[in-house]
């Protein structure tokens, strides 16, 4: 059994912790919060044993009447391996502790490329993170890409991809975040961040992205205009898509997938956990190829598409196992859709 520590109970960290203990070869060890609040108390109900972040913290958990095992430092020191689930730039300073500790550790997209050894996608560079001691999963929109354009260029040779990305404003529960009534250009520079990013996984061809902030909580939305060296038409850009795991395909005029509130409500109805949804989602009908370019939507659900990314990545620098095999136990157990609706 692998012995795995969650450093960070919120968004993903619970989503991951959630995940690690559903899996029949690894044992979740533990998870960290800083603030005693409703998300530490359900961390409790699940069973989880629970770290405050250092001894100061701890007291505030114990007079909230929240019970903790100990700190950060006491949970990391039980596990193998430590997915880090911190917000955006702890992991930096977090390294220094699993270095100290001589653990291996998993970082989120939220993270510099340069904190790990590698950025991981399962389906991408599986083997390539075998034996490491650092990994970072790349962020949602990033993984959602890496799927995407990994699969369209083993069958066509990709030659450039074009990207613009409506980003949710914010996750569900951050009320306090905008935009309100705007659309905000996330940066006005162009590329954004996510095209570089990409080519950390795939540096096989350029890929040029765009991204703008619109006031919606649930998902991103890609606009993707992709061209191919080899000929491809959208029969067959589809078929591909198919058989390509974590990613399903929908259908707007035959189903009434108009929106992303469609697909989220869809996910409700599947009854998944949270409403999450692992999977990159295509809409069929969007798929065209003109003038010998692929153009397609994908929408990318940011809470969850990178939770088997995190159990993939956990078994590749733990070299416990091939890539074909984690992935099959990782969407049997969050079950990940194997058919296309």
């Amino acid at each position: 059994m692998i012995k795995v520590a969650v450093n960070g109970y919120n968004v993903i960290g619970r989503r991951v912790a959630d995940a690690v203990a559903a899996q029949s070869d690894m044992r979740l060890v533990g998870v960290s919060k800083v603030k005693p609040d409703y998300k530490a108390r359900g961390a409790l109900e699940r069973g989880y044993r629970l770290y405050a972040l250092d001894e100061k913290t701890r007291k505030s958990f114990s007079d909230a009447g929240i019970p903790t095992e100990g700190t950060v430092m006491d949970l990391v020191e039980q596990a193998d391996i430590v997915i880090d689930c911190t917000p955006e730039d702890a992991g930096a300073e977090n390294k220094s502790i699993y270095e100290r500790q001589g653990k291996k550790a998993i970082f989120q997209g939220g993270e510099e490329h340069s904190i790990a050894e590698l950025s991981f996608v399962a389906q991408c560079n599986f083997e390539k993170a075998n034996g490491k001691k650092f990994v970072r999963v790349v962020s949602c929109n990033t993984t959602a890409l890496c799927r995407l354009l990994h699969s369209i260029d083993e069958s066509f040779s990709i030659s450039k991809a074009r990207v613009v990305i409506a980003r949710r404003a914010a996750d569900p529960d951050e009320v306090g975040k905008g935009p309100i009534d705007a659309v905000v250009l996330d940066p006005i520079s162009v590329p954004s961040h996510h095209g570089p990013d990409v080519n950390t996984v795939l540096p096989g061809f350029p890929v040029i992205s765009m991204a703008l902030k619109i006031p919606t909580t649930h998902m991103h939305l890609h606009s993707l205009m992709i061209s191919s060296r080899k000929q491809a038409s959208a029969a067959d850009v589809i078929q591909k898509l198919e058989l390509t795991p974590r990613i399903l395909l929908v259908d707007g005029k035959r189903d009434g997938f108009k929106s992303t509130a469609n697909i989220i409500d869809m996910a409700r109805d599947m009854r998944r956990p949270r409403n999450d949804l692992y999977e990159a989602v295509v809409w069929r009908d969007s798929v065209r190829v003109i003038d010998g370019e692929i153009y397609l939507f994908m929408a990318v659900h940011q809470e969850a598409i990178v939770i088997p990314e995190n159990i993939d990545a956990v078994r590749a620098i733990t070299s416990t196992c091939g890539r074909e095999e984690s992935m099959m136990m990782t969407d049997k157990s969050l079950g990940i859709l194997g058919k296309k609706l």
